[in-house]
């Protein structure tokens, strides 16, 4: 399937050069000239990736990261720089991009910066109709803060626990092969056995389910995985 890309640039020279390059690479491509109208598009369609330029007329791109990531958009971000712009892109990774390429740059360069976001997360990101948070039963998770609680208290979950429920709600009702997960929860660079994955589930179930052995939520689905129901 395709991979869909938004890219937000003002210079029509740049969004020309880029678009051309990027569908000759296999992906699909939407632009905004403008920040309002990237924020727009943003939240209303689902992507797999932004190129986001921080100079943009009507809202800038330092500007649209940070309320995409409050309004709980959690795709890879990638932010295009001009040179000599230290400030713009530590204020950028520190409000959420996932990476940034300075300006002028190869489009060769972008291209391999973007097939690597995608290897780094390839289903990991919240559509853009998902919350900041959910709740599911007495537990909230909110995303945006990566913090979980049941009852109103604090669960302490692993950077891997977290994204293993979060990719759950993404696909809840869906039965989720052992593979599966492992590929878009642990990443294709990773070797752990589905073994890895049982003792994960039953750690998630230890600290949300009211009763790990007779899971409500997350439930085994004998010969083919896992499904989250909640």
């Amino acid at each position: 399937m395709d991979k869909h890309i938004l890219l937000v640039e003002d210079e029509p020279d740049i969004v020309v050069t880029l678009t051309d390059r990027l569908v000759s690479e296999g992906y699909t491509v939407e632009s905004a000239v403008d920040g309002e109208a990237g924020l727009t598009l943003a939240t209303g369609k689902a992507f797999d990736l932004i190129i986001l330029d921080v100079m943009l007329p009507r809202r800038n791109g330092l500007d649209v990261c940070r309320d995409l990531r409050q309004a709980g958009v959690q795709i890879p971000i990638l932010m295009l720089t001009a040179r000599g712009q230290l400030v713009d892109k530590v204020v950028g990774l520190r409000i959420g991009a996932d990476d940034y390429v300075t300006k002028p740059f190869e489009p060769v360069e972008l291209v391999a910066r973007i097939e690597a976001l995608m290897r780094r997360a390839p289903t990991a990101s919240l559509s853009p109709q998902t919350p900041e948070s959910y709740q599911f039963g007495s537990v909230r998770v909110n995303f945006l803060r990566t913090e979980v609680q049941r009852g109103g208290k604090g669960v302490e979950l692993t950077a891997r626990e977290f994204k293993l429920i979060k990719f759950f709600i993404q696909h809840r009702g869906e039965t989720l092969s052992r593979d599966q997960l492992l590929n878009d929860v642990w990443g294709y660079d990773s070797m752990p056995s589905t073994r890895t994955v049982d003792v994960h589930v039953a750690g998630l179930r230890q600290k949300l389910e009211s009763n790990p052995h007779h899971p409500q939520f997350i439930l085994t689905m004998h010969g083919l995985g896992y499904k989250f129901v909640g």
